[in-house]
């Protein structure tokens, strides 16, 4: 066996052993616990289109037999979606579109 493979466990537990002693000289993070959650309470307020919503009666913009025409219509494109288009068969069998 050559020396360098003999040395790699050696050298290999030598930086594992330097990595797990530096790691007790860490500082905790006061920074970032400090400011725990204000980008998921940033986001939250990005997603609220109206922050009042809840405070004012619902005036329906759709009537009901059109809003259930649309959802069935959606169900459906779920239920039998339409198949994808074969890619090879794309300028088979059609004109050139050149004149003769």
């Amino acid at each position: 066996m050559k020396l360098e493979l003999v040395n790699l466990p050696r050298r290999a537990a030598l930086v594992l052993c330097a990595c797990a002693s530096l790691t007790g000289c860490m500082s905790s993070t006061p920074v970032w616990d400090a400011h725990v959650g204000q980008a998921l309470k940033a986001v939250t307020q990005a997603q609220i289109i109206d922050p009042d919503a809840g405070h004012m009666p619902a005036t329906p913009s759709m009537d009901g037999t059109s809003a259930v025409t649309a959802m069935d219509s959606y169900d459906k494109s779920f239920r039998s979606p339409t198949p994808p288009a074969n890619a090879f068969v794309i300028g088979v069998g059609g004109s050139s579109g050149g004149g003769q």
